[in-house]
């Protein structure tokens, strides 16, 4: 029971770190503050998700450096393509797309996010981790309970809250998929934001958001243009 607490705790302070690094990142680009993520809260799960499977895991590399920092990649990129896949088939959008990157796959993973999440990993392990067990471990095993408790209640509010939220994204898109358009995802984004304060933060959250439709076509729009400068 206290290491279900324990690593329960590590997952949401992971996923407030993931939260804080894409706010950040999102700041210096475009000079504002973004709530990023799919949730309402100030925690981005698949970083919780990716550093646990990190700490869980990798361990056993500690004394290995490198292959920790490429075993860290692959855990993290692997993550990252399933959570893109399953969250694409579930609402029919692709959330986030690196199509436009180098060295991608499928538009889901990138050279250019791999290399810091093997950085990261490296951290995790050898310093971040470290530091917060010694903290958690200092908390009395009643009030540490407390806190995992009335947290998973939020975090679980947050969910259901959440889902319900995206679930009417997903019903717009099926509606906006029946026409023969090509510019489906930005009539989305335009009936999101004349609803509730939580469906703009959706917009705003992942700005790069393409319906499955939409990513077809532009698909359909890159042969069409290489077979033109073949012919040509």
């Amino acid at each position: 029971m206290k290491n279900l607490t324990l690593y329960f705790l590590l997952f949401l302070i992971y996923s407030f770190m993931g939260w804080f690094m894409e706010v950040m990142l999102t700041f210096v680009k475009q000079h504002k503050f973004v709530n990023r993520g799919f949730l309402i809260g100030p925690y981005c799960p698949i970083y919780g998700v990716g550093c646990l499977f990190i700490v869980l895991l990798l361990n056993k590399y500690m004394s290995s450096p490198v292959v920790l920092f490429f075993m860290a990649i692959v855990i993290c990129s692997i993550l990252e393509y399933i959570t893109s896949y399953l969250m694409e088939k579930i609402f029919h959008a692709r959330w986030w797309d690196y199509s436009d990157k180098k060295f991608n796959l499928n538009g889901r993973i990138c050279l250019e996010t791999m290399i810091p999440f093997g950085i990261l990993g490296c951290l995790i392990i050898y310093l971040v981790n470290p530091f917060y067990v010694r903290i958690l471990e200092t908390i009395p095993s009643t009030l540490l309970n407390i806190m995992a408790i009335i947290l998973f209640i939020c975090f679980l509010t947050d969910n259901i809250i959440s889902f319900n939220v995206v679930t009417s994204l997903k019903n717009e898109i099926r509606a906006a998929e029946r026409d023969q358009t090509e510019e489906i995802t930005k009539r989305i984004k335009e009936v999101l934001n004349k609803r509730s304060i939580l469906h703009k933060r959706l917009v705003k959250a992942f700005p790069n958001l393409k319906t499955s439709k939409e990513l077809l076509l532009d698909i359909q729009k890159r042969v069409n243009d290489a077979l033109d400068k073949i012919n040509k």
